[in-house]
C-alpha cells in the first residue's frame, strides 16, 4: 500500500519534517553494524546534540538548540549520564564523526548546511549519504569532500581512519523463495 504525503510547503522549505523511508532506516542499520564492528567506536543513532553554544540561524537552519544526526561516532569516552540522572534528552559533547542520510522529504543542500553547522561545533568529521545514488561523501572540513560510489571499494575516512566496503553499505538483501511441493 502507497501512502501519499501531503507536505505543508512552509515545511518542505524548512525541511523539519524528516520522514524516513525503507532505504534511510536500512542505509543507518548498515552502517551503524559496520561501525559497530570496530570495538574502539561507540555508535549511536538519532542523539540530540545541544546546540546552544552557537547561532543556527548563520547556517540557515531553524532549530533552534540542537541538532539530530542520524548515526553519530565517538572515538573516546562517549557521553553519559551522570549518578544522579537516568538519561540525557540532549548532549554537550560533540560526536567525533556525524551522519547524515538524505531521506525523502530532504535536500542535499540542507543536509550540507547541516554539516556545516557540526564542524562549527566541533565534530571532526561528517559523512553525507545518499541512499539512490549508493554514495557516500566523506567531509574532512566545510567545504572539502570526497565522494565514494559503487565504483569504489571502500569508504575512506583520512582523519578517523575508517574504511569500510561500500558494497556492504548499499548491498540489497537478496531473498531466496523456495518453491514448496
Amino acid at each position: 500500500m502507497n501512502e501519499i504525503i501531503a507536505l505543508d510547503d512552509g515545511i518542505l522549505d524548512d525541511e523539519e519534517l524528516d520522514v524516513g523511508s525503507v532505504n534511510h532506516s536500512l542505509t543507518q542499520a548498515k552502517l551503524t553494524h559496520l561501525l559497530s564492528s570496530n570495538e574502539t567506536f561507540t555508535v549511536m543513532v538519532e542523539l540530540s546534540l545541544d546546540t546552544s553554544q552557537i547561532d543556527l540561524s548563520r547556517f540557515n537552519l531553524k532549530a533552534k538548540n540542537e541538532l539530530v544526526p542520524d548515526v553519530c561516532v565517538y572515538t573516546g569516552q562517549p557521553p553519559e549520564p551522570d549518578e544522579d540522572v537516568d538519561d540525557l534528552l540532549t548532549v554537550s559533547q560533540m560526536p567525533d564523526l556525524a551522519i547524515e542520510i538524505i531521506s525523502p522529504s530532504q535536500s542535499i543542500s540542507f543536509l550540507v548546511r547541516k554539516i556545516k553547522a557540526y564542524f562549527a561545533l566541533g565534530v571532526k568529521s561528517c559523512w553525507l549519504v545518499v541512499p539512490p545514488m549508493a554514495q557516500v561523501s566523506v567531509y574532512q572540513q566545510p567545504n572539502q569532500h570526497k565522494t565514494f560510489d559503487l565504483n569504489h571499494t571502500e569508504v575512506i575516512d583520512e582523519v578517523l581512519d575508517i574504511r569500510l566496503p561500500i558494497h556492504k553499505v548499499f548491498k540489497k538483501r537478496s531473498i531466496n523463495i523456495q518453491k514448496v511441493s
